[in-house]
C-alpha cells in the first residue's frame, strides 16, 4: 500500500500503518523477527465484505475435504451429503472427494485444511480466540462444532467478525509467514516455536477472507 494524495487515501494509509504497529508490538513481545519494509496490507475500504453464509459454507466444505484427507473412507462423502454442500466445493475439492483412491500427497494437503477450518470457525464467532499458530489443532474439536449445530444451526448462528478484526489477524499472519520463510531460507529454527505449516494454512484462509487479489479459493497465494 502506498500513501495517496487525497484524504481518504491518507486515512486508509494511517489505518494500515496503525494495524502494522499493533502487529509489530505482538511480534516484539514474542521475540519474532520482522521486516520493517514489509508492505502494509489493505485497509477496510479495500476489501470485500463476504456474506456470513458464504463463509459458513466454505467452512463446511473444508470440514468435508479435511475429513477425507484424514480417513480416506466414505465418511466424507456422507458428511457432504448431510451438509448439502456439493455446490460449495471448488473444482479441486470436488475432484478429491470423487477420487476413490487419492494420492497420499493429496490426502496430506487436504488434511491440513483442518487448520483453515479453525480460522473459519474463529471468523464466524464459534471460536473466541484464534490463538497462536504454534501447533496443530485437534481435528475432533473443529468437527464437533459442526456436529453439535448441524447444517441449519451452523448457518443460522454464523456471524462474520468485523473487517478490522479479519485484517488484524491477516496482517499478523502475513508477518509470521515472512518470519517463517526467512528462517527456512537462512536454515534457522522456527521463530519461538511457530509451526510453519500451520502458519501457511492460517495465512491462506485469512487471505481468502479478506479477498486478497480477488483470488478464488483454489488459487489463493500467500505472498510475503
Amino acid at each position: 500500500m502506498q500513501m495517496g494524495g487525497n484524504q481518504n487515501e491518507l486515512d486508509e494509509y494511517e489505518e494500515a500503518e496503525a494495524r502494522r504497529g499493533r502487529t509489530v508490538a505482538i511480534l516484539e513481545s514474542e521475540s519474532v523477527p520482522y521486516l520493517e519494509r514489509l508492505p502494509l496490507i489493505e485497509s477496510e475500504a479495500d476489501i470485500p465484505r463476504r456474506r456470513d453464509r458464504e463463509v459458513a459454507l466454505r467452512a463446511m466444505a473444508l470440514a468435508v475435504v479435511a475429513l477425507k484427507g484424514e480417513k480416506k473412507d466414505r465418511s466424507a462423502t456422507e458428511q457432504a451429503e448431510q451438509f448439502v454442500i456439493g455446490y460449495s466445493l471448488t473444482p479441486k475439492e470436488k475432484a478429491f472427494i470423487l477420487d476413490p483412491e487419492p494420492s497420499d500427497d493429496d490426502r496430506i494437503q487436504f488434511f491440513w485444511r483442518y487448520e483453515c477450518l479453525h480460522v473459519m470457525l474463529w471468523a464466524l464467532g464459534f471460536e473466541e480466540e484464534l490463538g497462536r499458530p504454534d501447533r496443530q489443532l485437534d481435528p475432533a474439536d473443529a468437527l464437533d462444532v459442526l456436529d453439535r449445530h448441524g447444517r441449519d444451526g451452523f448457518l443460522a448462528k454464523s456471524r462474520l467478525r468485523s473487517a478490522g478484526q479479519l485484517l488484524d489477524a491477516a496482517d499478523l499472519l502475513y508477518c509470521y509467514h515472512w518470519a517463517v520463510r526467512d528462517a527456512r531460507l537462512a536454515r534457522r529454527s522456527m521463530p519461538v516455536g511457530l509451526n510453519g505449516d500451520v502458519v501457511q494454512e492460517w495465512h491462506y484462509a485469512l487471505n481468502w477472507l479478506i479477498g486478497y487479489e480477488d483470488q478464488e479459493w483454489d488459487d489463493i497465494t500467500t505472498d510475503t
